[in-house]
């Protein structure tokens, strides 16, 4: 056997071998992350369920008041759950629509040097900590909805007064600290739709509008909607941002109301939280992770629908 063909049967044999150890380890990851997921799952059951059996599910999950250090306590986190809901959903609807306009900018119409600006400015927005937007809030949102509180309930003995600190200033917060996903995430996909999409779609005469309505964002939905849910999750994990505007009191989520959101009524009560307080607390956490599964099921079964009909 001459030298070419121990050279050639050599480099099969190592290539062989990296494939083997490649396979491994990415069988290895994924085992881990499958453990994970179910660890995360069975220990937000373990610590969630007890509370809903001693205090009771409908006293936890449909009452509305929240005194757990009172003579009496009451554990109610309904006020609390319809705000999560009411915020994010209006936190998207106001976000949604600026992010794929964006996106569609980005994508489809701006130069590339206007591009580069706008794209450079939108991953600062990603890479600053929560924290930030939550004093931007206090320091811009919440003086103007003060005022704006002033204007409407000037003459109005029933109205509590929160400083701006209310669910339309969280809202906004949200929809602003969702925007770089939406935009980044909906801006890759419709660079991925192909390019021959767009051409066959003025060749048939329409617009460059027409073909990106119609064409153009059809054929990325599937990225669109990744991107929607993906900033749905961080709006209901967000929780500093939402602890500086929100106010923080459980109440009806009404607009100049201060309100309390999921993940801020665990953060602001479990340093001091005992007993079966700290259950509760534990059991409002597996709730909002109940919700994010709903929320990921619910993307994976429009995708396929999606595939299907593709």
């Amino acid at each position: 056997m001459d030298k070419s063909m121990v050279s050639i049967l050599s480099n099969r044999q190592t290539k062989s071998m990296v494939e083997k150890v490649a396979a491994i380890i990415l069988t290895a990851c994924a085992i881990v992350s499958v453990i994970a997921v179910i660890s995360i799952t069975v220990y937000m059951f373990i610590s969630g369920t007890p509370a809903l059996f001693q205090v009771g599910i409908t006293d936890i999950l449909f009452s509305s008041v929240w005194t757990p250090t009172a003579e009496v306590p009451s554990y109610g986190i309904l006020y609390v759950i319809l705000t999560s809901i009411i915020g994010v959903f209006f936190a998207i609807c106001i976000a949604v629509p600026i992010g794929i306009l964006t996106a569609i900018n980005l994508a489809e119409i701006a130069k590339p040097k206007i591009r580069g600006v706008v794209k450079s400015a939108i991953e600062l927005l990603a890479g600053i900590p929560s924290v930030v937007y939550g004093l931007l809030g206090i320091l811009i949102i919440n003086p103007f909805m003060y005022q704006l509180e002033l204007i409407i309930f000037k003459d109005s003995s029933t109205h509590q007064f929160t400083g701006g600190s209310n669910l339309i200033s969280a809202i906004l917060v949200l929809a602003i600290m969702i925007l770089p996903t939406l935009i980044n995430i909906t801006e890759t996909a419709l660079q991925t739709v192909p390019d021959h999409y767009r051409k066959s779609s003025l060749a048939l005469g329409a617009s460059q509008m027409q073909t990106i309505f119609k064409v153009v964002l059809p054929a990325a939905k599937n990225g669109i909607m990744s991107a929607i849910v993906l900033g749905v999750g961080r709006a209901i994990g967000e929780a500093m941002a939402i602890l500086l505007v929100a106010g923080n009191s459980v109440n009806l989520p009404l607009p100049f109301s201060s309100v309390r959101f999921l993940t801020t009524a665990i953060v602001s009560e479990m340093s001091y939280a005992s007993g079966t307080h700290r259950d509760v607390l534990f059991t409002i956490g597996l709730v909002l992770f109940v919700f994010i599964i709903c929320m990921n099921l619910i993307l994976t079964f429009i995708l396929k629908g999606g595939k299907d009909d593709g």
